[in-house]
């Protein structure tokens, strides 16, 4: 929303917090501090968090201003590109610890631009944290960082993004950029309110990878997920449609790919 209806007559935070309510959401995903929390607490918002993970002092009075306005789940980019795994590990080590000792549920996301960028890094740094911890790593999934990074086709999305199953089980946090091979974030409709082919494909993966989080042990029956559309750090293509508008179309249809994959889940337990 930002820069919206136009950059000379942006709305005003609290009113851009009203319209996620009224467009249906459940809450706002965002480094929360006094005045959204206190906005979202009016409007009935739930709020997900987030910090900068660069270093535990920082982390750790991150966590609390964040959790004192009532904030559980929170999500966290771990240190840079070129960090080495054994660094990024050993950090995210003592950030979960640091977030069980806190009471929150601390997640680290695989994004660009952080250590978690690429497949092969996440799954280093994956490894080393279970081999240092005996648990698994909890991880905000956002798979468009991957699927640019290794270009993978729509044919197989879910063949190549869906390789860590007990890792994705175990998340409570999913970030839904809709992407393709070569973009990050792609329009979800042509504007003029029919779905792109594009987002089409990237719904279908949705599926699955719901499907799949509901097939696993864990984590106990709560998922939280952001359909994350945004004009920062050249997501937005200028020629695509306004991503509010879009966000609240992905909403809508991820809603519907939820719904098709309990009736999945449910009918492939019972075979």
């Amino acid at each position: 929303m930002m820069r919206y209806p136009t950059a000379r007559n942006e709305w005003p935070l609290a009113r851009k917090m009203k319209a996620i309510k009224e467009a249906g959401f459940d809450g706002i995903a965002a480094v929360i501090n006094p005045e959204i929390g206190a906005i979202a607490r009016k409007l009935g918002l739930v709020m997900m968090g987030g910090f900068d993970g660069s270093n535990v002092a920082s982390a750790r009075k991150q966590i609390i201003l964040q959790r004192d306005l009532g904030v559980h789940y929170m999500n966290v980019q771990l240190l840079d590109h070129d960090t080495p795994p054994a660094v990024a590990a050993k950090l995210a080590v003592k950030l979960i610890r640091m977030s069980d000792e806190l009471g929150v549920g601390v997640h680290i996301e695989t994004h660009r631009d952080t250590s978690t960028e690429t497949p092969e890094k996440f799954e280093e740094i994956a490894r080393r944290f279970r081999r240092a911890t005996g648990r698994l790593m909890p991880v905000t999934w956002d798979h468009s960082h991957f699927a640019v990074s290794k270009h993978v086709l729509p044919s197989s999305y879910s063949a190549r993004l869906l390789a860590w199953p007990k890792l994705i089980q175990r998340s409570n946090l999913f970030h839904l950029r809709p992407f393709n091979s070569q973009h990050c974030q792609i329009p979800v409709t042509n504007g003029r309110g029919r779905l792109t082919p594009e987002f089409e494909d990237y719904l279908a993966f949705v599926e699955d990878l719901f499907t799949l989080w509901l097939q696993g042990p864990e984590p106990r029956g709560e998922l939280w997920t952001c359909p994350e559309l945004g004009c920062s750090h050249g997501y937005h293509v200028s020629t695509n449609p306004p991503p509010w508008p879009d966000a609240i179309r992905a909403r809508q249809e991820y809603a519907g790919a939820w719904k098709r994959a309990l009736r999945r889940a449910a009918k492939q337990s019972s075979t």
